[in-house]
């Protein structure tokens, strides 16, 4: 553990920061296997809108490279048009 009074507050920040980004990105997971998981394309359709915005926003704040959400997007659009 730090000895320094801002060492201490650094790590409440990095506890706090952390929590927050695990919790966004098993989000983001859920969101993902949700549209994998569907089985009608409307369906789909509908969940890989919330899931393309929630990468973009997750991008937008690095949380994910804007890579990275732009390859699962077009990965997921894949899959839904594949459907029938």
């Amino acid at each position: 553990m730090p000895i320094k009074k801002a060492s201490i507050k650094d790590m409440k920040r990095i506890i706090a920061r952390t929590t927050k980004n695990r919790s966004e990105r098993s989000r983001l997971s859920t969101l993902k296997k949700a549209v994998i998981q569907a089985t009608t394309k409307e369906e789909a359709s509908d969940k890989l809108k919330a899931v393309t915005s929630a990468l973009d926003k997750a991008a937008k704040r690095n949380l994910i490279h804007r890579k990275k959400a732009s390859r699962l997007k077009s990965r997921l659009a894949k899959k839904v048009n594949a459907l029938k």
